[in-house]
């Protein structure tokens, strides 16, 4: 089964509350948190929603 690497590169400081939400969702506490999930779409779309914080690549 693939895996989603999903890391944080940019700080969500002056982003919306969502957003901050969505990150600790993932389990993205900080800048340069790196967590691998399961590709999944309930994951992707939380990835997509904050895309402009996070960089996402597929692992097997």
């Amino acid at each position: 089964m693939a895996r989603l690497k999903i890391t944080q590169t940019k700080s969500y400081i002056g982003s919306k509350q969502n957003h901050r939400d969505t990150l600790r969702s993932l389990g993205l506490k900080r800048l340069n948190d790196t967590v691998v999930k399961e590709d999944r779409p309930e994951f992707r779309g939380m990835a997509n929603t904050v895309r402009h914080l996070v960089t996402v690549e597929e692992v097997d």
